[in-house]
């Protein structure tokens, strides 16, 4: 019998870790040491406004961040609103990202959704689109924000969000 009850524990623990349970939202001094002052994009580095950076970290050196471009007066400008960056295999929405650097821009589709576009940071090459829906929550709009799974996994740009999980 006590062995049955170990069992169950450690398949609780490891069943934990996988769904991002021990995920916590990063600290300021943990997003400046990985959100660059001026993003990679193509064959521009885009400046970043760090006050809007958000992300997630599992405490033992891996992180989910992202910020908002600065994009006036690049080609980007329209295209990319967002530098993201994953350290670890994610699915946003039903689009599978290895870890890795990427850029997204949105566009309205109607009042209850974006349309967002995933791109490829260093090429440019378009991955695939995601729909942000429109988050039913009063309070604090942010302009970004990642929470950790614990809360909601959800990618919010400001009153739409989309649903985010860990992959193998």
């Amino acid at each position: 019998m006590k062995y049955l009850a170990l069992m169950a524990a450690g398949v609780m623990i490891m069943a934990a870790a996988q769904n991002g349970s021990n995920w916590r939202a990063a600290n300021d001094s943990e997003l400046k040491t990985l959100i660059p002052a001026r993003a990679p994009v193509e064959k521009e580095h885009i400046e970043t406004e760090f006050r809007t950076a958000s992300g997630i970290t599992d405490g033992k050196g891996k992180y989910i961040a992202g910020v908002v471009l600065i994009t006036a007066g690049y080609a980007a400008e329209g295209k990319y609103t967002n530098f993201f960056i994953t350290q670890v295999p994610i699915k946003v929405g039903d689009l599978a990202l290895r870890a890795g650097e990427y850029v997204f821009g949105w566009r309205r589709k109607n009042d209850d959704a974006l349309d967002v576009k995933f791109y490829d940071a260093q090429s440019g090459k378009l991955l695939g689109d995601v729909e942000a829906r429109r988050l039913n929550r009063l309070g604090k709009i942010e302009s970004f924000r990642i929470a950790p799974p614990a809360e909601k996994a959800v990618i919010q740009i400001g009153r739409f969000g989309m649903n985010y999980e860990f992959s193998e």
